[in-house]
C-alpha cells in the first residue's frame, strides 16, 4: 500500500506551471457556449427517477453524442442479481450509460455521474430553462445535468487536442442516484475497483468557492411501524389501541441517538398515522434519517435503536423496527488526498484557491461505491458551481464556473495518465 501510495503521489506530483497551459485554457473559454446548449437540452429532457421513459430519452442521446465523440457503447441494464432493493425501489429502474475509450497508455481513468433528478414529470413547465446574467436555471441543472454537461465537453476538449494517453477513459452515468442507486450501485462498484482514479461530477456548492470533497456521509434509514386497535374515538374509545400514541412514544424515546462524538446524526423526518377524524388510529409510521462517516457505525446506530424501541407504553400494541443501509460513506485516503494537492495546483494555475473537503458533512453519493474496493483514488464535486438543488428554491448552476472546472477535470485527466 506504501508503494502505491507513494506511486500514486509521484504520478500526480505538482509541476512547475506559472500560468494556465494555454491550448487547454484556449478551448474551455471556446467550449463555453455549447456548454449551455447542452445544459439547456439536458434540462428540457424530463427525467425523474421514476420516470423510465424520460430516462430512457436521456439516455439514448448522451449514447448519441459519446458515440460520435468515438466512445464503445454500453447500456447496462440493472439485473435482478445485481439491484439491491430499498424500501422505495421502484419496479423499473433507468439504465447505466457506459462509454469506453481506449488511449496509448497504461492509468485507467473514470469519470462518474447521474441523469436522473429528485423532480417529477411537469416540473419543467412551472420552471423552465433560462439563463438570468450569470446564472443558468433549471430542475436537475446542477444536480447532476452540470456534472454530465462538464463530462461530455471535457471529452470534446480531449478529442480537438488529439490526446488519447491514458490506457482506458470510462464513463458512467446512471439514472437511480436520487434513489440511492439501487441498481447501478454493483455496476460502480465494479467498475471502480477496475480503475486508478475516480472523478466524480456531482455539482460543488457556490456558496464555497468550488471546493472538492474526499468524504461524504453514509447513509441509513431506520423505520418504525406500529400496529394498534381501532375503535370509535367517541363511544369506546378504551377498546382501542392509539397507533399513534405508542409511535409518539417510540419517536420521543428514540429522539437523542445523534452523537456528535460519533459524527452519528439520527433524526426523524416523517411521520403519518390514522385515517378517519373519529376513529382510533390502528396504524402508523415513522422514517428516520441517518448519516455516518464510518460503515461500522452502522451496526452501532442500529443496534441502539433496536435496544431502545423495546420499551413500550401500550404493551400490546406491535413495534416493528426496521433499518436500511442506503450508501457507504466515502472516506478520505492519502490517494485521495495526493489527488486533491494535484487538483489544487492545477487550479492555481488560473489563480484559483481550490478548498478539500474532508468532513463528510452532507449528502451521501455514488463515489463511495465507486471506493470501496480500496483501489482507485477517488474526489467528489468536480462539477459546476451550483445550488438550490433538492430544494423549492430554482436551482442554478453558476455560469462562471464553466470554464475553470473544464479546464480542471482535463487538466487532471492529463496528469494522471501520465
Amino acid at each position: 500500500m506504501r508503494t502505491l501510495i507513494f506511486m500514486l503521489a509521484a504520478a500526480l506530483a505538482p509541476a512547475v506551471q506559472a500560468a494556465p497551459q494555454e491550448q487547454v485554457w484556449s478551448l474551455a473559454k471556446k467550449e463555453k457556449p455549447a456548454v449551455v446548449e447542452t445544459l439547456r437540452e439536458l434540462v428540457n429532457i424530463e427525467s425523474g427517477s421514476r420516470d423510465k421513459e424520460g430516462l430512457d430519452r436521456l439516455a439514448a442521446r448522451l449514447g448519441e453524442t459519446l458515440a460520435a465523440l468515438g466512445a464503445k457503447l454500453e447500456f447496462y441494464e440493472p439485473n435482478a442479481a445485481d439491484i439491491y432493493r430499498l424500501f422505495d425501489t421502484p419496479k423499473e429502474i433507468g439504465k447505466v450509460v457506459v462509454a469506453r475509450f481506449q488511449g496509448g497508455g497504461a492509468r485507467r481513468i473514470m469519470l462518474l455521474a447521474h441523469m436522473d433528478t429528485v423532480y417529477p414529470r411537469g416540473t419543467l413547465a412551472k420552471r423552465p430553462f433560462r439563463v438570468e446574467g450569470a446564472r443558468a436555471y433549471g430542475p436537475g441543472i446542477a444536480d447532476d445535468k452540470g456534472g454530465v454537461a462538464l463530462i461530455l465537453h471535457t471529452l470534446a476538449m480531449l478529442k480537438a487536442m488529439h490526446y488519447r494517453g491514458y490506457g482506458t477513459l470510462t464513463v458512467v452515468i446512471n439514472g437511480d442516484e436520487e434513489i440511492s442507486s439501487p441498481g447501478a450501485r454493483a455496476f460502480i462498484q465494479r467498475a471502480g475497483a477496475e480503475h486508478d482514479f475516480v472523478f466524480s461530477c456531482e455539482p460543488s456548492l457556490a456558496t464555497k468557492a468550488g471546493e472538492i470533497a474526499l468524504a461524504t456521509s453514509g447513509i441509513g434509514l431506520a423505520t418504525l411501524t406500529v400496529r394498534g386497535k381501532s375503535a370509535h374515538a367517541g363511544v369506546n374509545p378504551e377498546l382501542g389501541r392509539n397507533a399513534i400514541v405508542e409511535l409518539a412514544h417510540q419517536i420521543l424515546q428514540t429522539s437523542d441517538l445523534s452523537d456528535a462524538g460519533s459524527r452519528i446524526k439520527f433524526n426523524w423526518t416523517l411521520a403519518s398515522g390514522g385515517q378517519t377524524r373519529n376513529v382510533i388510529p390502528e396504524l402508523a409510521t415513522a422514517s428516520a434519517d441517518v448519516r455516518v462517516n464510518r460503515v461500522a457505525d452502522f451496526d452501532v446506530i442500529e443496534k441502539r435503536f433496536r435496544e431502545r424501541v423495546q420499551k413500550k407504553t401500550i404493551a400490546d400494541a406491535q413495534v416493528e423496527a426496521g433499518f436500511e443501509r442506503r450508501r457507504a460513506p466515502l472516506v478520505a485516503t492519502d490517494a485521495s488526498r495526493a489527488l486533491a494537492r494535484r487538483a489544487q495546483t492545477v487550479y492555481a494555475e488560473l489563480g484559483l484557491k481550490l478548498p478539500v473537503d474532508e468532513s463528510g458533512n452532507g449528502g451521501g453519493t455514488d463515489a463511495a461505491f465507486a471506493a470501496a474496493s480500496g483501489k482507485p483514488a477517488v474526489a467528489e464535486s468536480f462539477g459546476f458551481g451550483g445550488f438550490g438543488y433538492h430544494s423549492s428554491e430554482e436551482e442554478y448552476v453558476e455560469l462562471d464556473s464553466i470554464e475553470p472546472r473544464l479546464y480542471l477535470l482535463t487538466r487532471l485527466i492529463m496528469d494522471a495518465s501520465r
